[in-house]
């Protein structure tokens, strides 16, 4: 039976082909002039245009950005309502420094005169006011100085104008810190210096790496960077004027996410769009009308791609904390303007350059009779590594895709190793740090938490007995009343020198400020304020517990609820994006089976290496949450490539000839793709904050696990063992537009077909 199948496939293309060759060739119609040169030159004089103003914006970022870790907080969070009400007792703009002068022997007495004389110094300082200190340690070897540093300016440079001031007006043999939150902001600041340039650098270099060897060329590589940097700029142009705006809120992360995402993004777009020009070369001698079939052939799926990843940003603004709220917009905005260029300044490019874009290696006009062959196992025309792909997937699809979900369960386990609860600030600065330094030496001499206080706000009623329950909590060294100016209540009768010695009070309210045991980014310093919080509202409901340890754990719970809540968000929009573009239901929930399992693969593998190759202490709570929407996105991504092409074969030769054959074209393109989005998004990890090192090897190796594993094996051999069924309950699932032979008969039937058509 399938011999007499073969022959007569065999038979009924040699008729087509005859026919073919009786009827008289068509000319190409002339392509207008205005179509071949003036619209592809003004869409170029349009992005020069669009460059030249965003390119110049790099520079302006650090105008609307902000790292203030409490302002990524929602209104609704506890810590949130506590600054609120700070803000009314004192300058809102003020953020602590904490000054450490440390030495290996005791202060003598003229060390003490000397670090007395230095308060003088710096209350002089501009950024400064109101210094308290210098406040000795019991151990008399370090002393402390707060000094409230004012945030109209720039914090970064404050802080290093302080930490000039010490390091000139410090006992001779001396070690000296700025620590504290303004000095722990003022590091990070530092850590994100020169985001732009280093990313941008490091990412470009890489991808004119890949497509030199991708493409052996030397003008299309120009071509394809040039697009991925014109839609930078104009992201970036976007984005600016956002933040301008107030629209959206701007941080050192999501700046760095922007620019790989778009470069990646852009990048992945036109090499599938290349690949659908190079292949209408081979169709046509006019460059024009390559543009056009290639732009019509890679006009949906690109859209698909895009739409996807832009709507599954924009569920993170679901989310409550305004961090993950902003990345939504600010990365959707990015993957807009890499759509946008890569479907219009690209093809411009191409039309101009022609089949020069390619040289030296020009693409080959194939003859007509040769350039669509019937298809009978799907793997006709194809060598190397994909023709070996295709017979595997054909020859043992259970067996493929079983071990390929087996494995993937595996990698799956270690996710519960995964400690994803927040780190101490301090562990977050990958490079030498001098306020990381400082909270070691503040630990070291003082109180853990001297410089960054739990601020409790009481009703002004219950001030008495909720300082006493502050003072009599776990985990607290010290508490007291603040009074006008910052400093605290000492006695309850006026004093002789008339210093304030009553509450202030604002609205009815009080506050208190406690100094912790434990470092205030630590987990015991938020046990501690957990403990807290139950203890004041017993006595006090209305009573908040705020500051920097409080921040720290709202921010956590806050994103550890917006990881349960936004996920389901984004796996339905893009459920319902994959119905729509592959007219199925069935395809659409495998898809998305299997890029949430390698999702959690990758995630369970990066716990591994965080916890055991690393030495991270954890990671941060949001990361969870970036990595499920990048990886899941850009994971549908490659599938859309791979299944629309599948679908568009299937219509002309069945499903499963279709699925090998789109296998076989895609196959190099995608795994292109996914190794130039691995390697852009690992040049995160050229910036030393947690964070992004972790974010980095998350995205790249999750990417490089889907494009290798998923796409490769476990989708093509799932759908050819489900044959036409994948396209259920579309008309394609019910009926293929041409009989074909079962699996079995067509995995047998491959070798012999092959040699048929070659003899």
């Amino acid at each position: 039976m399938l011999d007499s199948l073969l022959r007569a496939r065999l038979q009924r293309d040699a008729t087509d082909m005859k026919d073919a060759m009786k009827q008289p060739s068509s000319t190409v119609p002339r392509v207008p002039f205005w179509l071949r040169w003036i619209i592809p030159v003004l869409l170029v004089l349009i992005w020069l245009a669009v460059a030249g103003i965003g390119g110049p914006t790099f520079g302006r970022l650090e105008e609307v950005s902000s790292n203030d870790q409490a302002s990524f907080l929602p209104a609704g969070a506890e810590a949130t309502e506590a600054r609120d009400w700070q803000e009314k007792f004192r300058d809102s703009g003020e953020v602590p420094a904490v000054v450490v002068i440390e030495s290996e022997a005791a202060f003598t007495p003229s060390h003490l005169g000397e670090a007395a004389a230095l308060k003088g110094e710096l209350e002089a300082l501009p950024a400064a006011s109101s210094v308290i200190g210098p406040i000795p340690a019991e151990d008399q070897r370090a002393v402390q100085f707060i000094v409230p540093i004012s945030s109209s300016g720039e914090v970064k440079d404050a802080v290093q104008e302080l930490r000039d001031a010490v390091r000139a007006g410090a006992p001779e043999g001396t070690q000296i810190f700025v620590t504290g939150p303004a000095g722990l902001a003022a590091d990070l600041a530092g850590a994100f210096a020169g985001i732009d340039g280093i990313l941008l650098l490091v990412a470009l270099g890489a991808v004119l790496v890949i497509l030199l060897v991708v493409y052996r060329s030397l003008l299309l590589p120009v071509a394809v960077l040039l697009t991925s940097v014109f839609a930078l700029c104009a992201a970036i142009l976007l984005v600016f004027g956002m933040a301008k705006l107030g629209w959206i809120q701007l941080n050192g992360q999501s700046q760095g996410i922007l620019s790989i995402l778009v470069i990646g993004a852009a990048t992945d777009y036109a090499l599938l769009y290349v690949a659908r020009f190079r292949e209408a070369l081979t169709h046509t001698a006019d460059r024009t009308a390559a543009v056009a079939t290639a732009w019509k052939a890679s006009f949906e799926p690109i859209l698909a791609s895009g739409a996807t990843v832009i709507i599954a940003l924009l569920c993170l603004l679901f989310s409550d904390l305004n961090s993950n709220k902003a990345l939504g917009p600010v990365a959707a905005a990015g993957i807009l303007c890499a759509l946008f260029a890569a479907l219009t300044l690209l093809p411009a490019l191409l039309a101009l350059l022609g089949r020069g874009a390619f040289w030296p290696f020009l693409p080959r006009l194939v003859p007509e009779g040769e350039r669509e062959p019937r298809l009978v196992t799907g793997l006709e025309g194809q060598k190397g590594l994909w023709r070996a792909t295709g017979s595997l997937v054909s020859r043992r699809p259970r067996t493929v895709w079983v071990a390929s979900v087996l494995l993937l369960l595996a990698a799956s386990a270690g996710i519960l190793q995964l400690k994803a609860n927040g780190v101490p600030q301090t562990d977050v600065i990958l490079s030498a740090s001098n306020a990381v330094d400082g909270q070691d030496a503040l630990a070291r001499h003082f109180d853990a938490g001297s410089g960054s206080p739990a601020v409790i706000v009481a009703t002004e009623a219950k001030a008495a007995e909720v300082l006493a329950e502050v003072k009599a909590a776990d985990g607290v060294g010290s508490a007291y009343l603040l009074a006008d100016g910052g400093v605290p209540v000492v006695s309850s009768e006026p004093a002789a020198s008339g210093a304030p010695t009553a509450p202030a009070v604002r609205d009815g309210r009080v506050l208190i400020n406690a100094t912790l045991d434990f470092a205030a980014d630590s987990s015991d310093a938020e046990n501690a304020v957990l403990g807290l919080r139950e203890r004041v509202k017993g006595v006090d409901p209305k009573a908040l517990v705020g500051g920097v340890t409080a921040t720290a754990l709202d921010t956590n719970t806050t994103a550890q609820r917006d990881l349960v809540a936004i996920i389901p968000v984004v796996l339905a929009v893009i459920l319902a994006i994959l119905m729509l573009l592959l007219r199925s239901v069935l395809a659409p929930v495998l898809l998305v089976a299997s890029v949430v399992l390698s999702y959690a693969a990758a995630m369970g593998v990066s716990a591994f290496v965080f916890n055991t190759v690393l030495g991270f202490p954890g990671a941060d709570a949001t990361v969870p949450l970036f990595g499920f929407v990048f990886l899941v996105a850009l994971g549908v991504d490659y599938n859309i490539f791979l299944m629309s092409r599948v679908r568009e074969e299937a219509l002309k030769h069945g499903t499963r000839p279709g699925i090998l054959r789109a296998l076989g074209v895609t196959g190099g393109v995608i795994t292109s793709a996914g190794v130039v989005l691995a390697a852009t998004f690992a040049t995160l990890g050229v910036i030393p904050i947690m964070f992004l090192v972790q974010l980095a090897f998350i995205v790249a190796f999750g990417v490089l696990l889907d494009t290798v594993l998923v796409r490769s094996l476990l989708v093509p051999a799932l759908a050819y063992d489900l044959g036409r069924r994948i396209w259920w309950p579309s008309r394609l699932g019910r009926a293929e537009p041409h009989p074909f032979p079962s699996a079995d008969e067509t995995a047998g039937a491959t070798e012999a077909q092959e040699a048929r058509v070659r003899t």
